[in-house]
């Protein structure tokens, strides 16, 4: 097998194009349990998420994890799907279009815009090769994760290194890291919460929910605990929110382990015990609305809440395709850009002819 990969054909004077690659967690291809079983193979064997031995975790991934779980989750995702796919794929593919619009909407615009998946299709890999063939030579790396984690926004880069070095001709590379306090999506979340309560009104507790991660995670020095606090914080203050009227929380706990507290459901049957009456929850961590948001919040959480007393849930869906939302990541993407927004995007015919006078063959 050759060490690296077989490279497009070049010629002097093409184009030389910008991309910008949205990257997200990722989805199974449909809601089944044979899908789901390929999906959590691929996903829950990442070192990145699972940190212990290799050969222990194999044993419990392979013939415990990979047996039980599959059939579960197939039934969870059933419920959300959607008549185009996957929640997550189809906000995603949306967002990378509107992107494009965006960046491009100057004539002159030449701005490449896609988007890949850290697990499933597409892979990261993949569009990268993709951009290539495209005569992109410059790829601004943009993961889909307010929060910087070592799981997620770091194991995006783990794929994107592991790309390079199969690589021959590699591109100009920038990565963003992370944009938890960016002004356009704090901003973004406050208008989506202030239309949802003009229609709805408002509740007695804001619930901010956060994607969570095992507790060893921040005692090991990952940032992720201290930036959801962050974007918890700018958040209410955007709002006007007295501390009494919100609470940041964590979801998605897997496992026995401890994970990063106050847990989201738990909490909401502690609110609805102690009589507040209305909830509405936000997950400011994800800007597409998916498995963690449409069934964990909106369904499973929403029945424990009621379950324990309470007496109105609403959901605050996603950014998604919000107009203030696409602005604010075009301005994340202009930020990390910078000075390759001023570069040609075509090649010098001078420098191809002197190029070939010189007895170049392509």
């Amino acid at each position: 097998m050759p060490r690296y990969s077989p490279e497009p054909l070049y010629s002097h004077g093409s184009a030389q194009k910008t991309a910008v690659l949205l990257v997200n967690l990722g989805t199974p291809e449909a809601p089944t349990a044979k899908s789901l079983r390929r999906y959590l193979g691929e996903f829950l064997w990442d070192p990145r998420l699972v940190e212990m031995p290799r050969a222990l975790w194999w044993l419990i991934l392979h013939g415990i994890i990979l047996n039980l779980r599959p059939r579960k989750s197939a039934a969870k995702y059933a419920q959300i799907w959607l008549p185009e796919g996957s929640p997550l794929q189809v906000h995603t593919e949306r967002q990378a279009k509107l992107l494009r619009g965006v960046l491009n909407i100057n004539p002159t615009g030449n701005i490449v815009v896609s988007h890949a998946m850290r697990y499933g299709h597409p892979a990261i890999p993949a569009v990268l090769n993709q951009l290539k063939a495209q005569g992109c030579a410059r790829i601004l790396v943009v993961p889909l994760y307010p929060q910087y984690a070592a799981s997620t926004t770091a194991s995006a880069y783990d794929a994107v290194a592991a790309w390079l070095r199969r690589t021959r001709n590699v591109p100009e590379l920038r990565l963003a890291r992370n944009f938890c306090d960016h002004p356009g999506y704090i901003a973004a979340l406050a208008a989506s919460v202030r239309a949802h309560w003009t229609k709805n009104g408002r509740p007695d507790k804001l619930v901010m929910s956060f994607h969570g991660l095992p507790r060893h995670t921040l005692d090991r020095g990952d940032p992720y605990h201290c930036e959801c606090q962050k974007t918890a914080r700018l958040l209410a203050e955007a709002l006007v929110l007295a501390p009494e009227q919100w609470q940041l929380t964590f979801q998605s706990r897997f496992g026995k382990a401890e994970w990063l507290q106050p847990y989201t459901q738990a909490t909401l049957e502690q609110l609805a015990q102690s009589g507040i009456g209305r909830v509405d929850v936000i997950c400011p961590g994800f800007v597409g609305d998916c498995l963690e948001t449409l069934e964990e919040i909106a369904i499973e959480c929403k029945a424990a809440f009621l379950q324990a007393g309470g007496g109105e849930f609403h959901y605050i869906p996603c950014l998604n395709e919000r107009d203030d939302w696409i602005a604010a990541l075009a301005d994340l993407a202009r930020q990390h850009l910078g000075n390759w927004l001023n570069l040609p995007t075509i090649g010098d015919p001078a420098s191809a002819a002197r190029a070939k006078a010189l007895g170049a063959e392509h």
